[in-house]
């Protein structure tokens, strides 16, 4: 391209308005670099206004580096990226939850004005998994919701938003782990004991069954837990725990203020196959350890299923018994719980320090 043309295009981008203006609210949305510094700015920088031709602009930093370009050490645009992309990622998952359908990948990056390949990484860097699985793992949230408050299957399918019946039975087995009817008539002829107490991270329900231990349910609001396991048992009967169901609390609480005490229970797991492979290879993390969805996968020989490992570990319902706190992403950091991310680091934290101490 010649000068004149270059000159000719960059002036007609509307992000040089913004680049004279020096307006921050432009920060996150682009970047430029100039060609004869090899630096890339964020919009507000206040570096000296470079020539036109010189500029090229970029959707993200990663894409400015990739081209070659080092980040500038006045406005320090690499830095602030971690900052941006919660944000972004944040206003991403508002538009997915409130979408009448999934917003496709294209679509999110086009609002994020980001390349979809980037847009994917950083989503995924952020939450832990994809745009696809997190909207799939809210449609499986509202559909479960539905369900238990919707007179028929057929209304709480088109309530959760989906236009066809038949869509909705090819996804149902994963999103519920059984038929939309045995979801409804769940917990039909059985007796569910529970009860709730407090520990150091809130109130925390345990319910079980004839077979075992089939929910811990951690949170703030104890009503709220209870209304959980209403919705996860609609047709069970509810019968509050006697004292010596009380003891059975006080050694879930004990566990989970002392993990050196260890928790042996049994357990009534409700899952789909994958779920069940993907919780006992949880159960196979020692405490003090982690692991990453993508080592999962490779332990339950599925690879390419980081993603699916993501969504059975959103569904897990025994907290603490299988113990998805001790996933992490793939650097290091803390992605979404269930319960809590402040919960899950307090509980990883507590479980690093008896390593330590035994150690």
């Amino acid at each position: 391209m010649s000068k004149q043309k270059q000159v000719v295009e960059t002036l007609s981008d509307p992000r040089w308005a913004e680049l004279i203006a020096r307006d921050a609210q432009a920060d996150g949305r682009f970047y430029y670099a100039v060609l004869t510094t090899g630096v890339y700015c964020r919009p507000s920088c206040g570096a000296r206004l470079p020539r036109p031709e010189n500029v090229r602009f970029f959707s993200s930093g990663q894409d400015a580096e990739q081209a070659g370009f080092r980040a500038c050490l006045r406005c320090k645009p690499d830095q602030a990226k971690a900052a941006s992309h919660t944000q972004l990622i944040a206003q991403l998952c508002r538009q997915i939850e409130i979408a009448d359908t999934p917003p496709s990948l294209a679509q999110l990056a086009q609002f994020a004005q980001l390349s979809p390949s980037y847009l994917q990484r950083i989503f995924k860097a952020e939450t832990g998994v994809s745009p696809k699985a997190y909207a799939a793992a809210h449609r499986g949230q509202k559909v479960r919701a539905h369900l238990a408050s919707s007179a028929s299957v057929t209304e709480a399918i088109y309530a959760a938003g989906y236009n066809s019946n038949g869509r909705f039975y090819e996804d149902a087995n994963q999103l519920l782990g059984m038929t939309p009817k045995n979801f409804r008539a769940r917990g039909s002829n059985t007796q569910i004991r529970f009860a709730v107490g407090e520990c150091s991270l809130g109130a925390i329900l345990v319910a079980a069954s004839q077979r075992g231990v089939c929910a811990i349910l951690m949170g703030d609001d104890p009503q709220a837990l209870l209304l959980d396991l209403q919705a996860r048992f609609l047709q069970a009967e509810l019968i509050g725990g006697d004292t010596d169901f009380e003891r059975l609390v006080a050694q879930v609480v004990g566990f989970v203020e002392m993990p050196q005490r260890g928790l042996d229970l049994p357990l009534d797991v409700r899952g789909t196959a994958f779920q069940q492979r993907v919780w006992q290879a949880l159960q196979d993390i020692p405490a003090g350890a982690t692991a990453s969805y993508s080592d999962i996968a490779q332990r339950i020989g599925a690879p390419k299923s980081a993603r699916a490992v993501a969504g059975a570990c959103a569904a897990n319902a025994l907290a603490v018994a299988i113990p998805c706190h001790r996933v992490v992403r793939n650097d290091g950091g803390l992605s979404g719980y269930r319960w809590g991310i402040e919960r899950k680091r307090a509980l990883l934290e507590r479980e690093a320090g008896v390593i330590r101490s035994d150690g």
